[in-house]
């Protein structure tokens, strides 16, 4: 799922091509994108668009007359450019505008992607989960917000309601940066262990947002992934630490995984699979040692 690094960079490339220009139509071509009745797609045809926001993982394109399309992208969701001079793809849904079309596409069968109309601000906020802006709030808030509830720390930094835009990808990022267990809960953490990964979710989500930028310049992000070249545990299981060498782990549940350095992060000690732990019972290796 495209998150804050991701979404961050796809507003301000959109921004640069948008906004002040006229959102000429709206066109849908999957029954299952369109999760809203009131407004017509219709009233946005020929309003300016006034900014390009984010709201958590969504992206919202807001125009004249107080109206908002809000899109979310969920997991194999992307937008694509095409110049107004070219034939946009079908995708499920296209936005057109005076310097070219944005489509949005979805891989795979299953389609989970949303188009949502909204009239009116109050109406956009009741869409906001709640979770705090982990880039531009105090030191106080983040630590007070990771506190206000007892949850292991994989699972407090990708509950929306708790944090703003971060998923499975940079959470493993995080707390391989911080040297901290995914299962540490969080009313069980030091004060040295809660601030320094109070540090490194705004440090690691500012270095991969200006990563992005860099690759991407005045162009549009055409490669955006949950599995990026120079991560250092997301998606490399099995593969050595970029800090310490020792194999990278995972723990599989559900359609999810998390990647972890057990040597850098839980003090060598293996963290137990849902699935193969209670396979293998007493032959699931407690240490990289067993291992």
């Amino acid at each position: 799922m495209p998150e804050l690094p991701d979404i961050t960079v796809y507003c301000e490339r959109l921004a640069a091509r948008v906004v002040a220009t006229r959102l000429t139509g709206v066109q849908v071509s999957s029954p299952f994108v369109l999760r809203s009745v009131e407004p017509a797609l219709s009233a946005f045809a020929g309003v300016t668009i006034t900014s390009i926001e984010r709201l958590g993982k969504r992206i919202v394109i807001a125009v004249t007359g107080d109206l908002f399309l809000v899109i979310h992208l969920m997991i194999a969701g992307r937008l694509k450019w095409v110049d107004v001079a070219k034939k946009a793809p079908k995708g499920l849904a296209r936005f057109g505008f005076d310097r070219g079309t944005v489509v949005l596409t979805e891989a795979g069968t299953k389609r989970r992607a949303s188009l949502t109309a909204v009239q009116g601000r109050p109406a956009l906020q009741a869409m906001d989960r709640g979770g705090l802006d982990v880039l531009h709030s105090s030191d106080d808030a983040l630590l007070a917000r990771l506190r206000s509830e007892n949850h292991t720390l994989k699972r407090a930094l990708t509950d929306p309601r708790l944090l703003d835009g971060i998923g499975n990808a940079y959470s493993d990022e995080i707390l391989h940066a911080a040297r901290l267990s995914p299962l540490q809960l969080t009313a069980r953490l030091t004060d040295a262990d809660a601030l320094r990964l109070v540090h490194t979710i705004r440090s690691t989500l500012s270095t991969w947002i200006e990563r992005m930028r860099a690759e991407v310049r005045d162009g549009w992000p055409e490669k955006v992934t949950a599995f990026r070249d120079g991560m250092a545990v997301h998606g490399r299981f099995r593969q050595p630490c970029p800090v310490c060498g020792a194999p990278v782990q995972r723990i599989r549940y559900a359609e999810n995984e998390t990647n972890y350095c057990a040597r850098c992060q839980t003090g060598g000690r293996l963290l137990a699979d849902r699935a193969m732990s209670r396979l293998l019972k007493g032959d699931w290796p407690r240490s990289l040692d067993e291992l």
